[in-house]
């Protein structure tokens, strides 16, 4: 799909991967909607980029929350042609704790806002999609881009419910892409290695430096565009779908 004049809506688009993908498809002509908890990053981020986009304070994991939101796009643009969720979070926490289990509302945190949330946003989004006028040869209305994680397949101590809700954004990629491919809608997911985000950028060097070291080549952690690029470029080619991507250096995460 060429991105040019189609509209865009990007979870947790006000910072990190997700506003390199808002700056990237806006280079490309297309028109964004961002999606973010954070109501007054998001008016910010929206100011900040090209004239036209639109701030929707979302909290993904909500279904009435998106599907406000849903709507508000729909009255302000018409349309709705791309979707890359990238809102998550993240929270370490042992199976056994010190003094109790893992207490349940911690696991189940997680994965209500990065596998919920994620399916939620696509779910209300690939509807309004399949009522696009059908584009090219193949009759494209819409493409999907998830954000798993290399913790879903390397996922380290202390990880296991955000291991377990990426693992499940990349479980439903398939199927969602079986699901939606009558209506002409691709579903793909990104899975990234350790990224340069607003959430690594407050640790310390003894939490980056081994993660580095687990990287082959660039030895390095990723930037926000080269994500950016990905998403790009899933979605202008047609013949992706139902595929999860690592994008991680050639990582392989240790047990800790």
């Amino acid at each position: 799909m060429n991105p040019k004049d189609k509209i865009a809506v990007i979870t947790g688009g006000a910072s990190g991967l997700g506003r390199a993908t808002a700056e990237a498809l806006i280079e490309q002509g297309a028109q964004i909607a961002i999606f973010d908890l954070n109501e007054e990053l998001g008016a910010q981020t929206a100011a900040a980029l090209a004239t036209g986009t639109r701030a929707y304070a979302v909290n993904v994991a909500d279904e009435d929350s998106v599907k406000a939101a849903v709507a508000g796009v729909m009255a302000d643009f018409g349309a709705i042609h791309i979707n890359v969720n990238c809102a998550g979070i993240g929270a370490a926490a042992r199976t056994l704790g010190r003094e109790e289990p893992m207490p349940l509302k911690t696991f189940n945190g997680i994965v209500q806002v990065n596998l919920v949330g994620t399916f939620n946003t696509l779910r209300l989004c690939a509807w309004e999609m399949q009522k696009n006028d059908p584009e090219g040869e193949d009759g494209e209305r819409g493409v999907v881009v998830n954000t798993a994680s290399v913790a879903a397949f390397d996922g380290q101590i202390g990880q296991a419910g955000y291991s377990a809700s990426k693992a499940g954004v990349v479980g439903m990629t398939l199927p969602i892409a079986r699901d939606l491919s009558r209506s002409g809608i691709r579903v793909c997911t990104i899975a990234p290695g350790i990224f340069e985000t607003p959430m690594m950028a407050g640790a310390p060097d003894r939490v980056r430096d081994p993660l580095i070291e687990m990287v082959q080549f660039p030895k390095r952690l990723g930037d926000a565009p080269e994500y950016a690029l990905l998403a790009r470029q899933i979605i202008e080619n047609p013949y992706l779908n139902g595929e999860t991507i690592r994008l991680d250096a050639g990582i392989r995460m240790a047990p800790k």
